[in-house]
């Protein structure tokens, strides 16, 4: 299913609702909600974007009376114009530029989004090599179903490397592989247990906030403090289990203090509860000395790690991990091995022999290098050009950074501004629970993905967008 995430504006005079049909009709109109798609039930939607139900129904409604979507009786809502239809809306009403390219197949001149690596880096050969001999006769058995938890062999050679670069002490039958963050979520939910409420950072990772609702929690929005989730409100909640992001904290980018980390350990042992900790891209940290992961300070169990290649690696191979405290392995291995593995045990094993090799550590090694040059030529960049225009926040580690703007425009008006100048950035509000619109307007600049020599151009054009 799709996903919609306009940008609405409570302080405008266009109500909500009108917002939220017109930004559904432009993506159908320029291709990027494509013909037969289904959409978001309104109660989904509402609870996504922390709106009304009335406003999205309003919406979904207008939409149907116009011939843009349909409504099939116990089936949902889908687009319904016809490809005639659309070819012909887009010539005449969407023009993105003067080609008029649809939004979905459109190449920004200048991409600093989040989530990309740079591919020029990535080891085409040695992948390749990796994959040809994972594709051996003697390894034949990868075409079957394997173990549920993965591959034995990757999960050994996980745990060596988190030990190694994390301090996480775990055997590989702790280790359960999964494809993606938002997975093994859901897995962990069935683990814990359903009367379990949860507590995740404000802002925080969204997808992770809408994976557990998904599921049935109830989860308690804590807000931060400069040394990241803060306590007091955390324990004023009734959580029991906290999803936390210490060593970059997702979007701010701060990293937990020491003291902090132990506070947060302190309070899942007073309660009996967990802190899940999501360690996405601890990989690349530019500022300061280490600091050890909070599951390499657990002696008590209570904290279930969890990990992933797609920030090192490549996102495409959706392969992540978590590691499970003794008692949430017992009731996996009493209840949960009946689910097959979802990640292909030929990319488990390709990614086996590309650790195995000695090749992994020497990727991850050039890849800390590129970044931290790239966000050195950014952070130089935004000096040179936007000064004491701009904040930047969370350059220690991580992928991408926060840029408070101070030209009182919001966050909408920056994002449309970059886009008239063909460049894409990325906002802050969606990782609010709820986004206030009198916060000071920040932009998120990913800069893995962006080439060396754009980096200078687009902050010198997103001056022009923001600054004059």
């Amino acid at each position: 299913m799709i996903e919609i995430t306009p940008y609405l504006d409570s302080n405008k005079d266009v109500s909500l609702y009108i917002q939220l049909y017109e930004y559904i009709k432009n993506e159908i109109q320029i291709g990027t909600i494509k013909v037969g798609e289904k959409l978001p039930s309104k109660r989904n939607l509402a609870k996504h974007l922390c709106i009304g139900q009335n406003t999205v129904i309003s919406a979904y409604e207008q939409l149907c009376a116009e011939g843009y979507l349909e409504s099939k009786q116990r089936k949902g809502i889908f687009v319904a114009m016809t490809e005639h239809d659309l070819f012909e809306t887009t010539q005449n009403v969407v023009e993105l530029n003067k080609n008029s390219k649809q939004k979905d197949s459109y190449k920004y001149k200048i991409d600093f989004s989040l989530g990309n690596i740079d591919l020029d880096y990535f080891p085409y050969a040695l992948w390749r090599k990796m994959s040809i001999a994972s594709l051996d006769a003697d390894q034949r058995g990868l075409f079957l179903n394997g173990d549920s938890q993965g591959e034995e062999c990757l999960r050994k050679k996980i745990s060596m490397y988190i030990f190694q670069s994390r301090g996480v002490k775990c055997l590989p039958e702790q280790i359960v592989i999964g494809a993606g963050t938002q997975f093994l979520l859901s897995l962990l939910y069935k683990l814990i247990g359903k009367e379990y409420e949860y507590a995740i950072e404000d802002p925080g990772f969204y997808k992770a906030r809408i994976a557990l609702k998904d599921q049935g929690a109830i989860v308690h929005p804590i807000s931060l403090d400069d040394e990241g989730i803060n306590i007091k409100q955390l324990r004023k909640s009734a959580a029991r289990v906290a999803y936390v992001t210490p060593s970059h904290q997702f979007p701010y980018g701060m990293v937990m203090s020491i003291s902090r980390r132990m506070e947060l350990l302190k309070w899942a042992e007073e309660i009996d509860g967990y802190i899940i900790e999501d360690d996405f891209d601890s990989e690349f940290r530019y500022k300061g000395n280490p600091i050890p992961s909070l599951k390499g300070l657990d002696s008590k169990e209570r904290v279930i790690y969890t990990g992933t290649f797609s920030k090192s690696l490549i996102p495409s191979i959706r392969l992540s991990f978590v590691v499970l405290p003794q008692r949430l392995l017992q009731v996996y291995n009493e209840h949960f091995t009946i689910y097959n593995q979802t990640v292909s045990r030929f990319h488990q094993y390709t990614l086996y022999k590309f650790m195995k090799d000695g090749y992994w550590s020497s990727h991850l090694n050039k890849m800390r290098t590129l970044y931290r040059k790239k966000q050195k030529l950014l952070l130089s960049a935004i000096n040179n050009y936007m000064g004491k225009n701009v904040e930047i926040i969370g350059f220690k580690s991580g992928l991408h950074i926060l840029l408070c703007v101070k030209n009182g425009m919001s966050e909408e008006e920056l994002m449309q501004s970059a886009h008239k100048l063909d460049i894409k950035v990325c906002p802050t509000s969606i990782y609010y629970n709820l986004y206030e619109n009198s916060l000071p307007s920040k932009i998120i600049l990913g800069f893995s993905g962006v080439k060396e020599t754009q980096i200078d151009e687009g902050i010198k054009l997103l001056k022009k967008a923001w600054l004059i």
